[in-house]
C-alpha cells in the first residue's frame, strides 16, 4: 500500500533529499515544497498526512505559516529547523506546531517523532490508532491492514474510504464526507465511484462479501464500519 503522504517544506536541496530518503525508508510518500507559498498550495492540493516544516524559507518566515497550514490541513506539523533557541521552539509550539526537531537531526528520531505525531493526531480526532473487528486489524497510524494476520494491500482510494469509516467506528459516515476525503480534487463526486471502491473493499476484507458484516450500507445515506459487538448483515449489500 502507498504510504502516508508527508509534505517536506525546505528550500535546501540537500535537506530535502535527506528527508525524502528517510521518509521513503520509513514507508512514507514524500511531497516537496521549497517556499511558504508552495507549502500552502501543496497542503491544500495534496492533503498530506503530516508536514515537516523548515522555518528559514525564502519568501516568508516559517513561523508565520504554521497557523495558516493548520487552517488548510489537520496534518500534524513537525518543525525541522536550525534555530535552536528556546523562544523559537516555544513560539512554534504556541502557534500550533506539534513537535520541534533541530538541525542537524538524526533520521531515526525524525521518524519516531513523526510516528508519535500521527498517533496523537488520530487520538485527537477521536479514533483509536488501531481498530479491530472480525479478524480485521486496521492500523491507521502505520497505514497497515491485516486480515487474520495476513497483510492486505489496498489502493490509496480504498484506504482513504476505509480510513474515514475507521475514524468513526459504529457511526454512519455520509457519502458526501467520504467522497470529499477520497476524491478531493474531483468536482463530479459520484456515489457510483464510492460504491465501486466499497465493493472492492468487501472483496478484500469481508469473510463473505455477498453478506457483508463489517462494511454496512445505510441506504441513501452512507456507510458504517461495524465493531465486533455490533456486527450485522447488510440486507441491501450496496
Amino acid at each position: 500500500m502507498t504510504g502516508q503522504r508527508v509534505l517536506i517544506v525546505d528550500d535546501d536541496l540537500h535537506i530535502r533529499r535527506l528527508l525524502q530518503a528517510t521518509l521513503v525508508r520509513g514507508g512514507y510518500q514524500p511531497i516537496e515544497a521549497t517556499s511558504a507559498a508552495e507549502a500552502l498550495s501543496q497542503a491544500k492540493a495534496t492533503h498530506p498526512d503530516a508536514i515537516l516544516l523548515d522555518l528559514g524559507l525564502p519568501d516568508r518566515d516559517g513561523l508565520e505559516i504554521v497557523p495558516l497550514l493548520k487552517l488548510q490541513s489537520k496534518a500534524p506539523i513537525l518543525v525541522v529547523s536550525a534555530r535552536d533557541a528556546t523562544d523559537q521552539k516555544v513560539a512554534a509550539l504556541d502557534l500550533g506546531a506539534d513537535d520541534y526537531v533541530t538541525k542537524p537531526f538524526d533520521s531515526e528520531e525524525v521518524l519516531a517523532r513523526l510516528r508519535a505525531s500521527l498517533r496523537h493526531s488520530l487520538t485527537a480526532q477521536g479514533a483509536a490508532p488501531v481498530f479491530r473487528t472480525h479478524g480485521l486489524t486496521i492500523d491507521l497510524a502505520n497505514r497497515a491492514i491485516t486480515r487474520d494476520g495476513e497483510a492486505v494491500h489496498l489502493t490509496r482510494k480504498e484506504f482513504e474510504v476505509l480510513r474515514q469509516l475507521a475514524l468513526n467506528p459504529g457511526r454512519v459516515v455520509t457519502h458526501g464526507k467520504i467522497l470529499e476525503a477520497a476524491w478531493p480534487h474531483d468536482h463530479d463526486r459520484r456515489v457510483d465511484y464510492l460504491r465501486i471502491v466499497v465493493r472492492n473493499l468487501r472483496q478484500k476484507l469481508e469473510p463473505d462479501p455477498i453478506r457483508p458484516q463489517i462494511l454496512i450500507n445505510e441506504l441513501g445515506v452512507g456507510y458504517r464500519l461495524m465493531p465486533d459487538a455490533e456486527r450485522a448483515t447488510d440486507p441491501e449489500g450496496g
